[in-house]
């Protein structure tokens, strides 16, 4: 069998020259890759991008999922349905390189499959898979299902991230300056360079993390006997992992020990940095926390018509684009639901992954109120929805399924599935108004909005995530007031939708239709301010700077 050479494929900018590889369970890099779930993904793919078009001396690290993170269909009465199939990919290359790792006290096999930078402009990019004859069904399936229900399979998922990772880059020759952990997944990779290095010092001096969780309740955790027997940390004994993590218990969470094990770690918003200091600021031992906020790549996003006519400063060609953009998005709804839409009536989505705090059916909360906005026909509006639950999240799926049952009575409303890169780029380019309603301190950061603000499409928002850093109400954005955070979580979805609504019928919608001039001057705001800010050559460039070169007598 012919080996596998691979030195790293293009000169990098000398300012970028650390040795990065940059480990991360999902990718979304194009629609043809499905190696994704949402925003960690879609932030991770822009990250590789921005790389390649900076040069920067980098490597991805991640798993080629067999069955991707799973397709969304429908039933018969058009309610969501759930779909597992096996995924090929012809423009990956087959590195047939073989090693083992172990995985709850078993030898497992891994391969590896290879993206390089001209397929799709990223730095180059390793898949791991388990899916090998070689290996039993059990060992086969650790590679099948992006973030599997079963918590064996998800704790065997990191180890392969994690320490079949570094395995990998060991055998390939490349040995990184830095380690960068996209989420606690890989986790592991940290009690694999301990067992290597022997001091915790070596450890932290190539190991960085960001952190995506706004919360102390969403920190993974787990019991920390299944995760020994399941070898997690590598051959450790407990006594010694939990001194290195800080760990009393048997509880282990995972956040807290990425914090004991890194030199640095950041949020991904200048809010969810500061939450993320304050959540941890009673826990000794842990190491700095920044933030970086996200960014979204903008050679991929961002449509290169609009900004033409914005450079040109030819309001008419703009406005003209627009009506392109929204055509296109309304034959993918004629497609999916029968219904015609209007490319001349406002349009607002909703659009990102389903989960409770973001709040799908906010405007539905007053039913009445929300017939009477839907049915005005002196000012009418267009609604789409579209998003993937997890799989297994019952109530989130019961909330795209009502809202299936709702559009059903309106001829303006329609919910769309198969939310991936695809859909994704056709809603914010078909949007006039980019609904965005977590609940406030719930969202890292989010950046759906950045991709649709570079689209044309207007934010509205709750004051959450990357928002405060932008949106500036009436100028690029419509800002919604923000609720109490102390409420009854009940409470602040009234108030929220209260806000909604009001801003909605007294404002937004009449200035689509009355001030078409302001209208456009909030919409080329928008796509002026949101660039170069959030995107990722930006966010590229600082995790350079103050992460990667980042050193202990760093004042930030």
């Amino acid at each position: 069998m012919e080996s596998f050479q691979w030195k790293h494929p293009y000169q990098f900018d000398p300012a970028f020259s650390k040795r990065v590889a940059y480990f991360s369970m999902e990718f979304a890099i194009h629609q043809p890759l499905k190696t994704y779930a949402g925003g960690l993904g879609f932030l991770a793919g822009s990250h590789m991008r921005s790389a390649y078009a900076l040069r920067q001396n980098m490597v991805g690290i991640s798993i080629l999922w067999k069955y991707g993170y799973y397709d969304q269909i429908r039933k018969g009465d058009q309610t969501m349905n759930v779909l597992f199939q096996e995924k090929v990919y012809g423009f990956l290359q087959k590195t047939n390189i073989r090693f083992t790792i172990q995985v709850n006290h078993s030898q497992v096999q891994v391969t590896a499959y290879y993206l390089p930078p001209e397929v799709f402009g990223t730095a180059p990019i390793f898949f791991l898979s388990t899916d090998l004859p070689e290996n039993d069904y059990l060992a086969q399936t650790i590679s099948h299902m992006l973030y599997d229900a079963n918590m064996e399979a998800k704790i065997a998922a990191g180890i392969l991230l994690g320490v079949g990772g570094a395995r990998l880059l060991e055998i390939l020759g490349y040995e990184p300056d830095i380690y960068h952990l996209n989420e606690a997944h890989a986790l592991p990779l940290a009690f694999y360079l301990y067992h290597r290095f022997k001091k915790l010092e070596e450890v932290k001096k190539r190991l960085v993390f960001t952190t995506h969780t706004p919360e102390e309740a969403g920190n993974q955790k787990t019991d920390i006997f299944l995760l020994e027997r399941m070898s997690y940390f590598y051959h450790l004994p407990l006594a010694e992992v939990k001194q290195l993590t800080g760990h009393s218990g048997d509880i282990f969470n995972h956040t807290q020990a990425a914090l004991h094990v890194a030199k640095i770690c950041n949020g991904v918003s200048d809010m969810h940095g500061e939450v993320s200091r304050q959540m941890w600021k009673f826990t000794k031992g842990i190491c700095p926390i920044i933030h970086i906020t996200n960014a979204q790549n903008a050679a991929y996003w961002a449509d290169k018509g609009l900004y033409e006519a914005l450079e040109n400063d030819d309001d008419e060609a703009l406005v003209r684009r627009k009506k392109e953009l929204k055509k296109i998005l309304f034959e993918e709804v004629a497609d999916q639901t029968g219904e015609i839409y209007d490319e001349n009536i406002c349009t607002i989505v909703w659009a990102r992954r389903f989960a409770g705090y973001k709040r799908a059916d906010l405007l539905l909360q007053d039913f009445d109120r929300f017939h009477a906005f839907i049915t005005n026909q002196d000012m009418p509006v267009q609604l789409i929805w579209a998003g993937k639950p997890y799989p297994m999240d019952y109530p989130a799926i019961s909330t795209f399924d009502r809202i299936v049952h709702i559009t059903k009575k309106y001829s303006n409303c329609a919910i769309l599935s198969g939310y991936e890169m695809k859909l994704s780029r056709m809603l914010k380019q078909g949007a006039d108004i980019w609904l965005n309603t977590p609940r406030l301190t719930h969202e890292a950061s989010g950046t759906s909005g950045m991709t649709a603000a570079m689209n044309g499409a207007i934010n509205m928002s709750t004051q959450d995530g990357w928002i405060p850093e932008f949106a500036k109400h009436l100028h690029n954005s419509f800002v919604l007031p923000a609720a109490d955070t102390r409420l009854p979580v009940h409470e602040q979805d009234a108030i929220d939708n209260k806000n909604l609504m009001q801003r909605l019928e007294q404002e937004i919608v009449p200035m689509y239709y009355r001030q078409g001039k302001q209208w456009l001057e909030i919409q080329k705001n928008s796509m002026r301010e949101i660039l170069p800010s959030f995107d990722s050559d930006r966010m590229a460039k600082e995790y350079y700077e103050k992460v990667y070169t980042y050193e202990a007598s760093s004042v930030f």
